[in-house]
C-alpha cells in the first residue's frame, strides 16, 4: 500500500468561538490548509511547530510519544483544533512535532469524522455508507 495524503483545513477553535460571538471578524480567524499523511497507525492528529506558530492553538499539556523510528520525544499537546475534510469536521487535540515535521492525521480524528482510506484509489474518502453526515457507533 502506498502512502495516502489528504488536504485538510486546520482552524483555531478559540478564534471560531470569538467570531461566533462577534468579538472578532471572520477574517481574523486563524486557519490554514495542510497536506497530512493519513496514518491509521497513529492515534492523534500531529502538527508541527511551524503550523503551531501560525495558528497559536492553546497548549494543554506536555506528553511523551514514540516516533516511527523508536525515539521517545516530548511534545506539546494543543487543544481546540478544528479539523475539516470535505463535508466533515471534528474538534480535537494535536501533538506538536518538532520543526517542520510532516503533519499526521491519526485514527481518532479519522473515526470521529467517519472517513475511510480507499485502498484501491489510495485516498481518503467520506464513508460512502454515510455520505451526507458522519455516523458513529455508540456501543
Amino acid at each position: 500500500m502506498e502512502l495516502v495524503y489528504a488536504e485538510i483545513e486546520l482552524i483555531n477553535g478559540i478564534d471560531l468561538g470569538l467570531a461566533e460571538r462577534n468579538i472578532i471578524g471572520e477574517e481574523e480567524v486563524r486557519r490554514m490548509y495542510v497536506t497530512a499523511l493519513v496514518d491509521s497507525g497513529a492515534f492523534m492528529l500531529c502538527i508541527n511547530e511551524n503550523i503551531q506558530e501560525q495558528l497559536q492553538f492553546p497548549v494543554d499539556e506536555k506528553r511523551k510519544a514514540e516516533t516511527s523510528d523508536g525515539r521517545i520525544v516530548e511534545c506539546d499537546v494543543v487543544k481546540n483544533v478544528e479539523l475539516r475534510f470535505k463535508n466533515r469536521k471534528t474538534t480535537c487535540r494535536a501533538m506538536v512535532l518538532p520543526g517542520n515535521s510532516e503533519p499526521l492525521l491519526g485514527a481518532i480524528p479519522l473515526e470521529d469524522m467517519d472517513v475511510l482510506i480507499h485502498p484501491q484509489r489510495q485516498e481518503l474518502i467520506v464513508n460512502p455508507e454515510h455520505p451526507y453526515f458522519a455516523q458513529m457507533k455508540l456501543k
